[in-house]
C-alpha cells in the first residue's frame, strides 16, 4: 500500500474536532444512541496486556462493547488477552498478516520495524498525555505516524492512555548512576536505548512475562505503568523500591492498530463509529488513572511497604543528555523521523513555554499550599 493510497482511502489524521468532541462518560460525544443498520461484521481484537488489567487490557473490551452498542450488534469486535492468539509483542504483526484485523498495543515495541512508531507512544522528555493528544490531532502527528504504519498495511487510531508512567521498580535501591548502571530492567522504546546508554542491561518482556522474570532473579528492575496497573501485577511483592518520574513516558498514548484493507472494507458508518469510540476511549482512560492512581500509590506505601523515590539528580542529567544526542542521531538516520521529531520538538517547546507561565506556576503557588497526607 503506498503512501499516497492510504491518505487518499483513510483520511484518519483529520478528526481533531471529533476526536476531542467525544470526551465523556460513556454515551456522550458519540454519534447516536440508538444504532444504526448495517452490514454483519465480526473482527478479532487481541491486546498486548493480561485481562487482569482492567484498565489497560479493558480498553479493548470497552472500544468492543461500545462498538456494538452503537451498531446495534451488527459490528462486533470479540477480545483476546495478550498470548491468546500471538504473543503480546507480535500484535502489530498479525494485524500486517491479516491474523488479527486490529490489536490494542504500543507502537514503541515495534521500533525496530521504524523508529518513528515510537511516537505513537511516547518518547524520553515528551509531551504530557494532554498535550500529545493535541500534537495528534492538532499538529499533525497522527498523519506522520500514520504514513508509516501505511507501508505495514495498518492504520493506527488512539485508543487509550495510561497517563503519564513512574520510573519503575528496583529490587535494591538505585541512588546514582554508579548504582544504575549494571541493572538488569525491562523497559521497552527509545527508554530502553537510553537506558542501555546508562549502562543498564536491557529487556523487552510482554506483559505475561515480567512478573516470573522478576520473581526468579532475571531482571533486577521493571518498568511498567503506574500505581493502580502495578499494584494489580503485584510487583510490589518481590521489588519494594518504586522511582519516578517515567521521564521516558511523560505521557502515554495506546493505538487500536487495525489492518488497512479490513478498515476500508468497512461501511463509512462502521469507520466513523470505530473512530469515534476508540476517541471516547482514550479520554475515559485518561480521567480514570487520574481517578485511580492516587489511592493505589497510598496502599503501596502503607500496606506494603514501598519506598518512593525521586531519581537522582545525576541520573536525570544523564538521561537528559543521552536522550536529546539520540534522537539526534535517529534524526540524521532516517528522514521520517527527522520529520515527525521536529515537528513533535516544535509543538513541545510552544506548550511548554505557554505552560511553564500559566500551569506550572498555578501548581508552584497552590500545591504547597494544600494540606496533602
Amino acid at each position: 500500500m503506498k503512501r499516497r493510497d492510504f491518505l487518499r482511502k483513510a483520511s484518519v489524521g483529520a478528526t481533531g474536532a471529533a476526536a476531542l468532541g467525544a470526551c465523556g462518560p460513556s454515551g456522550e460525544g458519540t454519534a447516536g444512541t440508538g444504532g444504526i443498520d448495517g452490514p454483519r461484521v465480526s473482527w478479532r481484537m487481541q491486546t498486548s496486556f493480561t485481562p487482569n488489567l482492567d484498565l489497560l487490557h479493558g480498553s479493548g473490551d470497552r472500544i468492543g462493547e461500545r462498538v456494538a452498542a452503537l451498531t446495534d450488534g451488527n459490528f462486533t469486535i470479540r477480545v483476546y488477552g495478550a498470548g491468546e492468539i500471538v504473543p503480546g509483542l507480535q500484535v502489530m504483526d498479525a494485524v500486517t498478516a491479516g491474523t488479527l484485523q486490529c490489536g490494542l498495543t504500543s507502537g514503541y515495541y515495534y521500533i525496530g520495524k521504524h523508529p518513528g512508531l515510537a511516537f505513537d507512544t511516547a518518547i524520553p522528555f515528551g509531551l504530557t498525555t494532554r498535550q500529545t493528544l493535541s500534537w495528534l490531532h492538532y499538529g499533525g502527528g497522527l498523519e506522520m505516524i500514520n504514513e508509516v504504519y501505511a507501508d505495514f498495511g495498518i492504520v493506527s487510531i488512539p485508543a487509550s492512555t495510561t497517563g503519564g508512567q513512574m520510573g519503575g521498580w528496583f529490587r535494591n535501591p538505585v541512588r546514582s548512576l554508579s548504582e544504575l548502571a549494571g541493572q538488569r530492567m525491562r523497559i521497552p522504546g527509545i527508554g530502553g536505548e537510553i537506558m542501555a546508554r546508562l549502562g543498564v542491561t536491557v529487556q523487552t518482556l510482554a506483559a505475561p512475562e515480567i512478573y516470573p522474570a522478576l520473581e526468579r532473579g532475571a531482571i533486577d528492575a521493571v518498568e511498567w505503568v503506574g500505581p493502580y496497573d502495578d499494584e494489580r501485577m503485584e510487583l510490589h511483592e518481590i521489588a519494594k523500591n518504586y522511582y519516578y518520574p517515567g521521564w521516558w513516558e511523560p505521557g502515554v498514548t495506546i493505538g487500536l492498530l487495525v489492518n488497512l484493507e479490513e478498515f476500508n472494507a468497512l461501511p463509512t458508518s462502521y469507520q466513523e463509529i470505530l473512530r469515534t469510540v476508540c476517541h471516547e476511549t482514550f479520554c475515559d482512560r485518561m480521567a480514570a488513572y487520574d481517578a485511580v492512581n492516587p489511592a493505589a500509590l497510598e496502599r503501596l506505601v502503607r500496606d506494603h511497604g514501598v519506598v518512593v523515590s525521586p531519581y537522582a539528580d545525576d541520573i536525570m542529567e544523564a538521561a537528559w543528555r543521552e536522550s536529546n544526542a539520540y534522537l539526534a542521531e535517529l534524526s540524521a538516520q532516517n528522514a521520517d523521523f527527522r520529520r515527525m521529531y521536529e515537528s513533535y520538538t516544535s509543538f513541545r517547546n510552544s506548550q511548554w513555554s505557554y505552560a511553564r507561565g500559566n500551569d506550572l506556576t498555578y501548581q508552584e503557588w497552590v500545591i504547597p499550599r494544600i494540606a496533602i497526607g
